[in-house]
């Protein structure tokens, strides 16, 4: 079956995001979309750490150590970015002021609950950061994953059975196969790429999927 990039995905997403609109970009894949939004549009980007405004990552010659995302990377700041408080932050994200965040994750149920701060393992280590404040908080939520973890099992479930991060509150997922919209009857096909198919959809995730070859 066909799978695309984690840059190429990176890019879809990038143009299903809105003029306008605050977006808070999660640590890892996630932070691959800001390079590819189209500079002729106002979208303004949030990070948890203290900074509103970020720009694309910059050129190798051109990092400023004092400029990072909430992953440690560098990035840039765009003409009247704006640096504040962690505390504010993360009021902004509680408050309801942000319209989207992309995430990863672990697990996604057929209802948008999310499972992406730990497996639950015995020893695993817990990453929770501001996932859950986002999940609650944004307007929209935005998963971008694999399609199948490294063992091949689907990241799309009926229900999760790793810990909780939110519940009900992914309303998109955007994985390598395919883009699934969450709806009040499960998954939907939204957007399949290369040959894919729904059937083989369902082969590869068990689940009853919505949608037209």
């Amino acid at each position: 079956m066909t799978r695309i990039s984690r840059d190429e995905l990176a890019q879809h997403i990038a143009a299903d995001i809105p003029e306008g609109a605050y977006v808070n970009l999660g640590i890892g894949a996630p932070t691959l979309i800001a390079n590819y939004l189209p500079a002729e549009l106002e979208i303004i980007l949030h990070t948890e750490n203290g900074l509103l405004g970020m720009g694309p990552a910059p050129a190798p010659d051109r990092v400023d150590p004092d400029l990072i995302n909430a992953g440690k990377q560098p990035v840039t700041a765009l003409p009247g970015a704006a640096y504040f408080h962690h505390a504010d932050s993360f009021g902004m994200m509680r408050g309801g002021h942000l319209d989207i965040c992309v995430l990863g994750a672990f697990q996604v149920s057929s209802t948008g609950d999310l499972a992406n701060w730990s497996t639950g393992a015995p020893g695993a280590i817990p990453a929770v950061g501001g996932a859950m404040d986002l999940a609650i908080g944004a307007k929209e939520v935005f998963v971008m994953t694999d399609l199948l973890g490294k063992s091949g099992e689907s990241k799309l479930v009926k229900s999760c059975s790793y810990p909780l991060t939110g519940v009900g509150c992914v309303s998109r997922v955007y994985t390598d196969h395919a883009v699934f919209d969450v709806t009040s009857r499960g998954f939907r096909v939204r957007q399949l790429f290369g040959d894919n198919t729904v059937a083989g959809l369902e082969e590869l995730t068990g689940l009853d999927l919505q949608g037209k070859d």
